[in-house]
């Protein structure tokens, strides 16, 4: 076996059969990184000339003149085969050591231990902890969760082979029939232009304000287009409502119940029914109040919420979104989640990512929202075996000695 520097092609036909494949890796997230002052170098493994594991590994100056090396969602390799994840590690960290660095970070793409909806672990399902044991014995060490860069808890719905049919009867039913009032509200959805991106901006930007988590600038969003968009691997999306026609359609249903009440009989039979239609015809009007009110206010197109989705395959990754506010009883993220599904299914992707949970499934967790909004999908939690780091030097424990002294 050969430890060597690959070219970007040689790497990304690497990176294109890999079953840790992820957008992380790629060669255009490598590019986004350059923006931000990192350089990039591809290394990998060779034997007999064929290429057997490989990573992207990003690298910036840190301390006097020292280079801190991460692998982003890598390495790509088979964990399973201790001799050549032994001979990648001893060649890296020789490599990072002879290039002026000090330390290289992991975060691999591997499961932990395969876990049901509930974030139970399933038995007899997969168990990586093998994998974890061999890391720490080469030398690695785990970084605690908290401090992780990356997201280690997510929540997945398998596509592959499955009808758009298949997946929504299998949704929980206050999901499902979320969706299909989505769809009767006359809720539209638009993928947004590289000039349009600012519509989603500003919805981050309200979003984080008003939930206290910090966002990337407008042109960070506007590079990841540049980068991903030739190739077809990212998509950002934007739900709108036209008042008029929602109106429209709200004064055809409350017809529809007239209708339906001046059919029924006097009978005393009939009460319950007529008071039922009656409640209908009362939600019917505030709803229609609401939106005359909203109209007036805010004119007749309304855009309502917004997501970025990275479309690499085998999966697509729900990656952020956001919400206006006063428009969340449209519940439009979930009509932006079925029309994104309906694309994988559709595309040939495997898996359709929700992306980052907390791992905590608590109720009381302040987080636990997102985490039962995902789950109405009824996909099913997956555990990533976390980040190592290995420090190729006296000075990686240096540095560790003084941001401790900083902290204290």
């Amino acid at each position: 076996m050969k430890f060597c520097e690959l070219e970007e092609n040689e790497f990304r036909n690497f990176l294109d059969k890999s079953p840790q494949r992820t957008f992380m890796q790629t060669p255009e997230m490598g590019k986004i990184r350059e923006k931000s002052g990192w350089q990039v170098v591809y290394l990998g493994v060779k034997d007999n000339d064929k290429v057997v594991a490989a990573s992207m590994f990003t690298f910036i100056v840190r301390y006097f003149g020292k280079k801190e090396y991460y692998a982003p969602r890598g390495l790509l390799v088979d964990y399973h085969n201790k001799e050549l994840v032994k001979f990648f590690t001893d060649n890296l960290k020789k490599y990072v050591k002879k290039h002026k660095g000090y330390v290289f970070r992991i975060d691999p793409y591997v499961i932990n231990k395969e876990r049901n909806s509930a974030g139970e672990i399933v038995e007899n399902g997969i168990d990586n902890q093998e994998i974890i044991e061999s890391l720490l014995s080469l030398g690695y060490k785990k970084v605690p969760d908290n401090k992780m860069k990356q997201v280690k808890w997510m929540y997945v719905l398998d596509v592959k082979g499955k009808s758009e049919e298949d997946i929504l009867n299998n949704m929980k039913a206050n999901t499902r029939n979320t969706i299909k009032k989505t769809l009767k509200n006359g809720i539209e959805i638009k993928e947004l232009t590289r000039e349009e991106i600012p519509q989603f901006y500003n919805i981050m930007e309200k979003t984080s304000q008003r939930k206290g988590f910090g966002i990337r600038k407008l042109s960070y969003y506007e590079n990841l287009y540049d980068a991903f968009h030739p190739r077809g691997e990212i998509k950002f999306m934007l739900t709108s409502l036209n008042l008029a026609n929602h109106i429209e359609n709200l004064e055809k249903e409350k017809q529809e119940k007239l209708r339906e009440r001046n059919a029924l009989s006097d009978n005393i039979h009939n009460d319950g029914k007529r008071k039922n239609i009656d409640f209908d015809i009362e939600t019917i009007d505030k709803k229609i109040k609401q939106a005359e009110k909203i109209r007036h206010e805010k004119g007749n197109i309304i855009n309502l919420s917004s997501s970025m989705f990275m479309l690499t395959k085998p999966e697509v990754i729900y990656l952020t979104s956001g919400n206006y506010e006063e428009y969340m009883f449209y519940n439009s993220q979930y009509l932006i989640q079925w029309e994104m599904i309906k694309y994988a299914i559709n595309n040939g992707f495997d898996r359709y990512n929700f992306y980052g949970i907390t791992g905590n499934f608590d109720k009381n967790d302040k987080d636990y929202g997102i985490y039962l909004f995902k789950t109405g999908f009824n996909g099913y939690v997956e555990e990533l075996i976390g980040e190592y780091v290995y420090g190729v030097s006296f000075f990686y424990h240096i540095i560790n000695f003084i941001n401790k002294l900083k902290k204290s």
